[in-house]
């Protein structure tokens, strides 16, 4: 006879929790669910757009969903240091006017 397996070892302990992919902002640095932040992406053609998708090909960076992270990002120069590629004044400003336009100015 063989010895009872130990009720540990059988316990079910219901479904897995499903995975969710974690991004860092780069202005601010914090961390958080993908789809809580917005994707810019440096194509193949090396321009910098905005990925609504977070799927187009090319290196990636993510902001938080505050004009004050994209306003951080854009004077630090923090987006031309994580897509490594120089941003013009023209991609500066259709940036600028992204984060106006979609995001609220916070009060503090």
């Amino acid at each position: 006879m063989s010895a009872p397996q130990s009720t540990s070892a059988k316990r079910r302990r219901g479904p897995r929790p499903k995975h969710v992919p974690q991004r860092t902002c780069i202005a601010c640095g914090e961390k958080d669910a993908k789809r809580d932040y917005v994707r810019l992406v440096r194509t193949p053609e090396g321009t910098v757009e905005i990925d609504p998708s977070g799927k187009r090909n090319g290196r990636g960076a993510y902001l938080c969903r505050t004009r004050r992270c994209w306003e951080r990002a854009i004077e630090s120069g923090a987006i031309e240091r994580h897509l490594k590629v120089a941003v013009d004044e023209a991609k500066q400003a259709e940036l600028r006017h992204f984060a106006r336009t979609r995001f609220a100015p916070e009060t503090a």
